[in-house]
């Protein structure tokens, strides 16, 4: 017999953990910078895409189907005999959907690690590996009847059956595939890569927050009992009390650490909470999911900045300090925090060192099973399709390199702070009377005369990629100074033709980079010669220079005009 009560409860879990996709893809797409917007709303529609029918083909028999203690069975399409699995009162189709959408959550963790850099048919292969094979078959060990729950490991929503596994998929991807361009420097010191959207990211934060009362809450398969309602009401509260109090933590700490509180951080707290107390939510009570989110709301920053600082892997959202590190460490935190209600009892709670020691053995071989099969498939993809995108097309952006997405923002204008009018100002009255302890030394000079040396202007529009080579190459041969802007523009071709929808986009304004130079001592020539070389691909949009000449030059600080305005005179 069916129960409606239980049905109706497993599909609005369902839908809640499916609508979690929309704040994934928020939240990793106001982490990461404009250019990249459409490839990773893009990837978070694809993984649930390829998950979907690949869990549907092969994942949900190996995950649940009555194999042994290592793996379910190869039941292509669901046409098995699953009732020995079954939830009380649910039907096949829906708990099927439900696990589905659980499966697509571990999948969607690792764009966000992988952000910025990863080729999109590559993301496609491994997303379809992780749906295909590696969440199913640890997803048999915790939840399927597996040796891990014949054990009495006990995961109740996932920390580690979900989220972990996500994480190290995550983790593996980062490290192999290598830090963004930029994101060190030559002495391997950490650059900050600001997000685009801090909107976007609260968005995704919030948006996940509501969903994971059904992540969790959920998790209980059922509602028509008093023991059902008792437990589902601890899990809603223990999943909402891990989660404020993360970020309580991750605020105070940050503020004592950084001075100020950091909000990225703090925004990453609460999902680090939740993570964290999704093992153990049915099984804790308050004081266990406050401790639960005091861990990790400071684990969160301190993984954030060893991963950062320490093993340079560059993780763009903190995924892996999130889902890998907080998910593991939740699911440790139940054998110390259970109560004994729905499970064995922690350590803190008389049930002794035995239950502690399922969980660490269920983590730890979790973590090495997922390790080596990733590694198995990252390397794979790496040496035959490619796992990282080309330099060039990384900093472009992979939005027009691919997808041929000019921008995921056009027609909005950044504009700049409105500022009173000037008028409403007193003038800036010139003194000289700044004190000679703070004032740059000037040596004055006499004023431009007709017969100073020729000055000439070199205007140069070259692609972003191109840049860095150029500016040294101007630097070796004696350029000391340029003005350099970001620019939108085309040539007579318009641009290689891109299309939207279909619908191929007219006018074509490319993002260019613009250069400035005013040179006397170095040859124009030689300054011509020198950016052709650096710039040259054989390719429509190499870019143009422009050559003009230059009436005057005047250094306002000194007051220096012609020849010496240009120079470095103390």
């Amino acid at each position: 017999m069916y129960s409606s009560v239980n049905t109706i409860w497993v599909l609005l879990g369902a839908a809640l953990v499916f609508f979690m996709q929309a704040g994934f893809s928020m939240c990793e797409a106001g982490f990461t910078r404009a250019k990249n917007t459409g490839n990773i709303l893009m990837k978070n529609l694809m993984d649930f895409c390829i998950g979907t029918p690949a869990f549907w083909l092969i994942g949900f028999g190996l995950m649940f189907g009555s194999g042994n203690g290592i793996l379910g069975g190869f039941d292509p399409f669901i046409q098995g005999d699953y009732s020995h699995i079954l939830p009380s009162g649910v039907p096949l189709w829906a708990f099927v959907v439900f696990q589905t959408v659980f499966c697509a959550t571990s999948a969607t963790i690792v764009s966000g690690a992988m952000a910025e850099r990863t080729k999109f048919s590559a993301y496609c292969v491994y997303s379809a590996a992780i749906s295909l094979l590696i969440y199913p078959v640890s997803g048999h060990w915790i939840w399927g009847g597996g040796w891990l729950s014949q054990l009495g490991f006990h995961d109740f929503a996932g920390s580690t059956a979900v989220h972990m596994v996500g994480g190290i998929c995550a983790l593996i991807g980062a490290k192999i595939l290598g830090p963004r361009i930029g994101k060190y420097d030559k002495n391997g010191k950490p650059n900050a890569i600001l997000g685009h959207n801090l909107t976007f990211a609260a968005l995704g934060v919030f948006i996940l927050w509501f969903c994971w009362f059904g992540f969790n809450g959920a998790s209980t398969v059922g509602m028509d009992s008093d023991a059902l309602m008792e437990t589902a009401g601890r899990v809603f509260f223990n999943t909402n009390m891990a989660a404020a109090v993360a970020c309580c933590v991750t605020l105070i700490f940050t503020w004592i650490r950084y001075k100020k509180p950091d909000v990225s951080m703090t925004y990453n707290a609460a999902l680090a909470g939740l993570v964290g107390i999704t093992a153990g939510c049915d099984a804790e009570n308050g004081i266990g999911a406050a401790v639960t989110g005091i861990v990790c709301g400071i684990l969160v920053v301190l993984a954030v900045e060893f991963f950062d600082k320490v093993a340079k892997i560059d993780d763009p959202v903190g995924a892996i300090s999130v889902h890998c590190v907080c998910g593991a460490a939740g699911t440790l935190l139940t054998g110390l925090f259970a109560t004994g209600v729905t499970t064995e009892a922690g350590l803190f709670y008389g049930g002794g060192f035995h239950f502690l020691g399922i969980q660490v053995l269920g983590v730890l071989s979790v973590a090495l099973y997922v390790t080596v099969i990733i590694t198995i498939v990252f390397l794979a993809i790496k040496y035959t399709i490619g796992l990282r995108a080309d330099a060039e097309d990384e900093i472009a952006g992979l939005d027009i390199s691919e997808h041929g997405l000019l921008t995921a923002y056009a027609g909005f204008a950044m504009l700049p702070d409105i500022l009173a009018e000037e008028t409403d100002q007193a003038p800036v009255v010139v003194t000289g009377d700044v004190p000679v302890a703070e004032a740059v030394p000037v040596k004055k000079m006499d004023s431009f005369e007709e017969g100073s040396p020729k000055f000439t202007k070199v205007e140069i529009v070259c692609k972003e990629s191109r840049f860095e080579r150029l500016k040294s190459a101007m630097m070796d041969i004696g350029i000391t100074g340029m003005t350099v802007s970001h620019v939108l523009g085309c040539g007579v071709q318009k641009g290689k033709p891109e299309y939207y929808r279909g619908i191929q986009v007219e006018a074509n304004l490319l993002p260019k980079v613009q250069v400035e130079m005013v040179v006397s001592e170095v040859p124009v020539r030689k300054v011509i010669e020198t950016a052709k070389k650096v710039l040259y691909t054989g390719h429509i949009g190499d870019g143009k220079i422009f050559v003009y000449d230059v009436e005057n030059v005047v250094k306002i600080r000194t007051g220096e005009e012609g020849y010496d305005a240009l120079q470095d005179v103390e």
